[in-house]
C-alpha cells in the first residue's frame, strides 16, 4: 500500500494548534510570575521551547520557518547582553554590587499602580537564552538524526 505524499492528519493539525496557544499563554503567565511567584524565565522559557517544539513534531520545517522566522541562536546572543546589562547597571551607574534588584511603583493607564523591577529584563534575558538554546540543540539533534538516516 502507498503512503500518500502529503500529510493528511487535519484534527492532530488543528488539535497541536490550540494546545501551542494554551501551552505558550501558560509560559507568558509563569515568565510574569516569577519574580513573586513560582515560576521566571527559565520555566518559561522551557514552556515556550516546548510548544514551538510541538509545531515541528507536528508540521514541516519550512511551513515553520515561514510563520515563525527567527534565528533561534540570536536569541542567546540578545538574552546574555540584556541579562548581563541588568547586572552590570547596578555596578556602574549607582555603585551597588553586581545584579542588586531595584523596584518602584508607577500609575500606568487602564493598569493603575503597577510595580516594576529590575528582575523582569534579567528573567527576560534568561527566558530568551533558554528559548534559543532548548531550541537549537534540539533542531540540531533532529537533523543530525536525519543524516543517519539517509
Amino acid at each position: 500500500m502507498r503512503k500518500p505524499s502529503h500529510s493528511n492528519d487535519i484534527l492532530l493539525h488543528y488539535l497541536t494548534k490550540i494546545v501551542v496557544i494554551f501551552v505558550f499563554s501558560f509560559s507568558i503567565y509563569l515568565f510574569f510570575a516569577g519574580h513573586n511567584q513560582p515560576g521566571g524565565g527559565f520555566i518559561g522559557g522551557l514552556m515556550t521551547a516546548c510548544s514551538v517544539l510541538l509545531l515541528y513534531l507536528n508540521f514541516d520545517r519550512e511551513k515553520i520557518k515561514k510563520a515563525i522566522p527567527f534565528a533561534f541562536t540570536s536569541f542567546i546572543a540578545v538574552g546574555l547582553m540584556l541579562s548581563l546589562g541588568t547586572g552590570m547597571w547596578s555596578m556602574l551607574f549607582n555603585d551597588d554590587p553586581f545584579l542588586t534588584h531595584y523596584f518602584d511603583y508607577f500609575e500606568l493607564p487602564f493598569f493603575g499602580e503597577v510595580e516594576l523591577t529590575s528582575a523582569l529584563p534579567f528573567d527576560l534575558g534568561v527566558y530568551l537564552i533558554v528559548v534559543g538554546i532548548a531550541i537549537t540543540i534540539t533542531l540540531t539533534i533532529a537533523e543530525d538524526d536525519n543524516e543517519w538516516k539517509s
